[in-house]
């Protein structure tokens, strides 16, 4: 009740709605929003190499260019992810990116007039370059703009508009609404609509106050930016915590420590199993026509999942969240080679509801002012090239292991879950010096640096 009266108060609900639509909504939507129009978007690549070339596509030459428009999607995001750093002043940088959106909406909406596939492969690469760099700006922004003691359930509302994305997604993609032979172009180009409000918008709201504090130096303009998001206000506690920042970062020297987690973002790789769930699905037996009402379903619960774990944030805190939703996940996972559909729907729940949701939230606290570009540009490459790897190998996978392939995504959840457990300390109610501290603290033998324990470089 406290964290909702003061999000109303002034108008940062506002801003994390227009934040979220522009940000993860676009990764989630794009991620599910294939997988319904995808043997429209096969019958159209044959179609057009049968015009083009008079010949039939041959299957080999079809799988690849399919694999090609799905995991280019990860390659943009992954050079997304590297111009985070480039990045200077958060608000200017959402609406720029904003219109790299809209420009590759318009090249998918005209691809199918001009019967070009190499079209829609160019789209997906700004759409991917689009949501590597938006989602990367959308979690620091949150951080950024959030107080300590609401910061991990502002946080995570990146990952709500992620799943809210996905279920959007699968939602327009039903036949009765969108997911038609004639309209396919137009359901991948709906995100855009959202990037159009947010380039009208944004500017009128306020900028990062502690981008405007720490890397501008102007005291006054973040506190007119805190009031504005936040309601009227001396917010003394904290202004000073920023200035405890900024007296650390002169201290010392920055640096770009990865600390553990290349272990949260690397399992976000398995959404990429949602763009295949229809071949998926047809492999068990589910009848075609029906699909499409599987995915809505599975997307609903981990839309309501994702939710309900985001409000217990604050209460269970960051860590035992993610070792418990790993642990379960990974065995959802071994669960998933028996009985199909249930156990995939399960597992990414559970992923939602566990490690997707709050590593979203560790990305954007375990990082001080000075570091977090570069974090996010380190952690953001290594997210899309696993993403981009698992979109191109997994119908190669799945035609060769079958349902076996989970396995692989099983054992990777329960490296993710002794990890948590045996050496990730909590982070609640912790400012971000203090996390950064802990973390510095971090050593292979569970002793303090002071007691000759050797520092771990994670």
């Amino acid at each position: 009740h406290s964290s909702l009266s003061r999000l109303t108060r002034g108008k940062a609900l506002f801003l994390i709605i227009v934040l979220g639509f522009g940000g993860t909504f676009q990764n989630g939507y794009h991620n599910t929003g294939l997988s319904s129009p995808s043997p429209f978007i096969l019958s159209f690549i044959n179609n057009s190499w049968s015009t083009r070339y008079e010949e039939a596509l041959p299957p080999h030459m079809g799988t690849m260019i399919w694999s090609l428009i799905v995991s280019l999607y990860g390659i943009g995001a992954l050079f997304g992810s590297l111009s985070i750093n480039l990045v200077s002043g958060m608000k200017m940088a959402v609406v720029c990116n904003a219109c790299i959106s809209i420009a590759a909406a318009g090249i998918m909406l005209t691809s199918k007039a001009a019967g070009s596939y190499e079209m829609i492969i160019v789209a997906r690469i700004l759409y991917g370059f689009s949501a590597g760099l938006g989602q990367g700006i959308h979690q620091i922004y949150l951080a950024e703009i959030s107080p300590k003691n609401i910061r991990g359930t502002v946080c995570q509302s990146a990952a709500t508009f992620l799943s809210l994305g996905k279920l959007l997604g699968q939602f327009f993609g039903l036949s009765e609404i969108l997911g038609r032979e004639d309209l396919w172009n137009v359901l991948l180009c709906i995100p855009a609509l959202f990037s159009v409000v947010e380039v009208l918008v944004l500017p009128l709201l306020p900028d990062s106050p502690r981008y405007l504090f720490i890397e501008k130096g102007d005291e006054k303009a973040c506190k007119k930016a805190l009031q504005t998001l936040w309601g009227d206000g001396e917010y003394r506690e904290e202004i000073d915590e920023m200035l405890n920042e900024q007296a650390a970062l002169k201290r010392a020297p920055p640096k770009s420590a990865l600390h553990f987690q290349s272990l949260i973002c690397g399992l976000p790789s398995l959404f990429q199993i949602t763009i295949f769930s229809y071949d998926v699905f047809l492999k068990s037996g589910i009848p075609s026509d029906k699909i499409r009402y599987f995915t809505l379903g599975q997307g609903l619960f981990e839309m309501f999942t994702s939710i309900f774990c985001g409000l217990l944030i604050e209460r269970t805190g960051r860590r035992v969240l993610l070792w418990g939703g790993y642990g379960v996940m990974s065995a959802s996972m071994i669960m998933v080679t028996v009985m199909l559909y249930l156990q995939v729907g399960l597992g990414l729940v559970i992923f939602s509801g566990g490690p997707g949701t709050f590593g979203m939230t560790l990305n954007s606290e375990l990082f001080v002012q000075s570091d977090r570009l570069a974090a996010f540009v380190i952690t953001g490459s290594q997210r899309y090239l696993l993403f981009s790897t698992v979109g191109f190998a997994f119908p190669f996978l799945i035609k060769a292991l079958e349902f076996y392939c989970f396995l692989l995504f099983a054992c990777v959840g329960m490296v993710g879950c002794l990890y948590t457990f045996f050496v990730l300390p909590e982070t609640k109610d912790k400012t971000l010096v203090e996390i950064s501290n802990e973390f510095k603290a971090i050593t292979i033998s569970g002793k303090s640096p002071e007691k000759k324990g050797v520092e771990t470089k994670l």
